[in-house]
């Protein structure tokens, strides 16, 4: 006969539990789809104001008033959104001007494809096929759709900058609020402090080496006579944001108008530079910096760039990493007992001294101070 239930000792089967956690996870994923064009602008106004708020805490710690903080940073998120949408708009619409006048050269460029590849022997109905699937028209489209989907946040940017008022009023008293969490719920303010850190450091290193490739990259173009140099460079900088395939993503316009421009020698000359450029600094310098900063391997960015470009749109590849980040905060860093997967996700194993200590997060040596201003229980 088994034995009678201990009260206190019945526990939920870890078979149901991972169904319970899976079936949840199903749900939250359907519900940040279905309410994608709301949660994605929520997500980039969040993320700007984690960006400027050591502007706030600079300000504060100088003995100003909150207020003054609050402003230099709410002017400083702001200026660079409209800077950002400012030239994506100019130099759109200086590609929507250029592009009508390369119809001919690509008609030019199809007709000697398809006598090169009649001389091979190819089969006319096969040359039709192949061309019809190499339409310069659904080229044009493509682009065109992309820089829609870009410029969508115009749309947004009411909303956007309604956000960022109303987060840039709760950054003036964050800091205290940060505290009293620290002292009331420890672990918490850990995972809290763990995304805003890796998600700064984040964008500091992928802005410093945007500017580079986008500086290296835009000199390149000129240089070499391809149009609009500056939409080129402008593009590096964005896709710089997307981890793995935003090296590709900004070379492929360049490089087709690049083929309408001069031909084939022009084009394989701009893929060439683009590689030496991109690859050297995106590919091999830049990783072990983002690495460092987020505590990502690259199988976990290339997925987390995946899903969220799926469940977003075009702002979830900008915000990708950030966004990881906070997923892992909020399921990993914010409990001790599961901690130890950051080990499996992070880019670099940790050494065997130190792979406890790390596991585990910080410890508090010292008893806190007791809150004198938090509420009574």
């Amino acid at each position: 006969m088994p034995p009678a239930a201990t009260a206190g000792t019945w526990a939920i089967p870890r078979g149901l539990v991972v169904l319970l956690v899976a079936a949840s996870g199903v749900v939250a994923i359907a519900g940040i789809k279905a309410f994608a064009g709301i949660l994605a602008p929520v997500f980039l106004a969040l993320m700007l104001t984690m960006a400027v708020q050591p502007l706030q805490t600079w300000a504060q710690q100088r003995g100003l008033r909150p207020w003054v903080g609050m402003v230099v940073a709410l002017v400083a998120v702001v200026s660079i959104l409209i800077v950002l949408i400012g030239a994506v708009v100019v130099s759109a619409a200086q590609l929507a001007t250029e592009l009508p006048n390369y119809s001919d050269r690509a008609d030019e460029l199809l007709d000697r494809l398809r006598d090169a590849l009649a001389d091979a022997g190819v089969g006319s109905d096969q040359i039709q096929n192949m061309l019809n699937s190499l339409d310069i028209g659904k080229v044009v489209d493509l682009l065109e759709s992309a820089l829609r989907g870009l410029l969508g946040v115009v749309s947004n940017l009411f909303f956007i900058f309604a956000l960022l008022v109303f987060m840039a009023f709760d950054g003036m008293v964050i800091d205290k609020k940060m505290a009293f969490v620290e002292r009331t719920r420890p672990e918490i303010a850990y995972a809290l402090a763990a995304f805003a850190s890796g998600t700064r450091k984040y964008l500091i290193v992928s802005t410093v080496f945007g500017l580079i490739v986008a500086v290296l990259d835009g000199a390149a173009l000129w240089l070499l006579g391809v149009p609009l140099p500056i939409l080129w460079a402008l593009l590096s900088f964005i896709t710089n944001y997307i981890p793995n395939i935003g090296f590709i993503i900004g070379l492929v316009p360049p490089a087709l108008l690049a083929l309408l421009e001069g031909g084939a020698g022009l084009m394989i000359w701009v893929i060439v530079v683009y590689c030496g450029i991109n690859f050297v600094i995106q590919s091999v310098i830049q990783p072990k910096f983002v690495g460092d900063a987020v505590g990502l391997s690259v199988t976990v960015t290339f997925l987390s760039l995946t899903f969220w470009t799926w469940a977003l749109g075009p702002l979830g590849a900008l915000l990708a990493i950030p966004l990881t980040l906070l997923v892992k905060g909020a399921l990993l860093d914010i409990d001790p007992t599961t901690r130890w997967a950051n080990v499996l996700i992070a880019e670099r194993a940790p050494d065997a001294e130190g792979s406890k200590d790390d596991a585990e997060g910080p410890k508090d040596t010292e008893t806190p101070a007791k809150d004198t201003d938090a509420p009574a229980t």
